[in-house]
């Protein structure tokens, strides 16, 4: 089996690694050396950065810049493949990217992932490596996060919305939790969020809604865990966000 502490140190253009991890485990914060691309061939994971939070179902994935800071949360079980890019390569990017997962590329990462450590990269392995990364610079971002503040009051709010996006509290209440004005509440909001704090939550609703559909839950189920007072009405909302209802997300 691979370990971290041993592919690290490998001078390959793509390094490989897989594990499972039980529901409920959390990454607290850390960082890489490396280029990291995080996927869930199975399960959901949420992954948080100082500035955005992101729900990460099979269906996607996500590139961390080297250095970035990230804790990574499962919500049940989770088949996690990483890979790892060292920097110098052209292939990094300063900021985060949640990514579309196509068959070939899920295909691909599977197929990586039980390489050799010392591959050859100028033979088999190393023209599948080449198709991979060319595959995901072709895919298209995934538009399923949320700016983080860094005012330490809005992040108190938007942490206990993360935890639980049903809550039904009104602004006036968040503003209250955040020991603010309600006017300087609704402006210091935007300003760091770049959006109000309904849409904001809205969006913590819908990645939520995602995780649930993708680890199986219920089109009814999700409603309500979502704060929603009807299924009619989810799927409304569902549709505006995402042009089509949740029954067709499930089958995708």
């Amino acid at each position: 089996m691979k370990h971290s502490i041993d592919i690290l140190s490998t001078a390959r253009p793509v390094i490989a690694l897989q594990d499972e991890y039980p529901a409920g485990f959390i990454d607290p914060m850390h960082s890489h050396d490396h280029v990291q691309i995080l996927y869930a061939s199975a399960g959901v994971m949420s992954v948080r950065t100082p500035a955005t939070s992101f729900v990460i179902p099979p269906q996607r994935a996500v590139w961390l810049p080297a250095g970035m800071k990230h804790e990574v949360a499962c919500r049940g079980p989770v088949s996690l493949r990483t890979l790892y890019l060292p920097v110098g390569r052209g292939e990094e990017r300063r900021e985060c990217r949640v990514f579309e997962v196509s068959h070939l590329v899920k295909s691909l990462i599977l197929e990586v992932v039980d390489f050799p450590l010392l591959y050859d990269i100028d033979g088999r392995e190393g023209r599948i490596i080449e198709l991979l990364l060319a595959e995901i610079a072709l895919m298209p971002n995934a538009p399923y996060q949320v700016s983080m503040p860094s005012d330490p009051r809005l992040l108190r709010v938007c942490n206990a919305i993360l935890a639980e996006p049903s809550d039904p509290r009104d602004i006036d209440e968040w503003a209250d939790l955040a020991a603010m004005g309600r006017r300087t509440f609704t402006r210091t909001f935007k300003n760091e969020t770049g959006m109000g704090l309904a849409v904001w939550r809205q969006q913590v609703r819908l990645m939520e809604a995602l995780s649930l559909l993708a680890a199986g839950a219920s089109i009814t189920q999700v409603t309500y865990e979502v704060g929603y007072d009807s299924p009619s009405g989810f799927a409304a909302m569902f549709r505006r966000a995402f042009g089509v209802p949740p029954s067709q997300y499930l089958k995708h």
